[in-house]
């Protein structure tokens, strides 16, 4: 090993383990993915979620690979995409907030709804306003010049990858085992109620 790659390999072994603390708590911790699991698995179970949640483990490493490629200094360059996207992003959650209130049981969801396929759930990152941030803020903290740019995204976005899956299966099964507890109409609606609500306070933090 000679002795610029030597030094490369140290600085991505240096900052490694600070970057699997920050991915697994920024995908562990509450936001819109993982509160939006939570009532799929609790009105639809583990399996109809599982296109959701295969969605978001593709789609955002997708996200932070290209933002590891330039895209994030695209956001840097031209601060108005960040107001475009806030209330674009806003406006979203809002609407899936109103649509996980008005959710029904395991029982009742093919004539009330349905959860996301795949494809929703991977372009649902793009409009996720924590999505960016978490992708946005992984490069501006923990990237170093020495590592190769491609490199350097491919390795964020395969971390990540592997975090997001276990990550939406436990959200999911918590979400199911819920649905399960949750007997009557009336407990559910209220528990529909209150994840919709958690989606309506991510949007408040967005502009406060």
């Amino acid at each position: 090993m000679d002795g610029e790659t030597g030094k490369t390999a140290w600085c991505i072994l240096e900052t490694l383990i600070p970057f699997l603390m920050f991915a697994l708590s920024a995908t562990v911790t509450p936001g819109p993915n993982n509160v939006m699991l939570l009532a799929s698995g609790a009105n639809f179970g583990v399996r109809a979620t599982l296109p959701h949640m295969l969605g978001i483990s593709f789609g955002f490493p997708l996200m932070v690979f290209a933002v590891g490629l330039g895209l994030g200094a695209v956001f840097e360059q031209l601060p108005v995409l960040h107001e475009i996207l806030r209330w674009a992003g806003g406006a979203y959650l809002l609407w899936l907030a109103w649509r996980i209130a008005g959710a029904a049981g395991m029982g009742e969801a093919k004539n009330r709804g349905r959860p996301f396929t795949f494809l929703q759930a991977a372009g649902f990152q793009w409009v996720n306003p924590k999505a960016w941030i978490m992708a946005v803020s992984a490069f501006a903290v923990y990237s170093t010049p020495e590592v190769e740019p491609l490199s350097q995204a491919f390795l964020f976005g395969a971390i990540f990858f592997a975090i997001a899956f276990p990550s939406c299966g436990l959200w999911t099964g918590f979400g199911s085992a819920i649905g399960r507890i949750l007997k009557s109409a009336r407990a559910l609606r209220l528990f529909n109620g209150a994840m919709a609500a958690l989606l309506v306070a991510s949007i408040v933090l967005l502009f406060v």
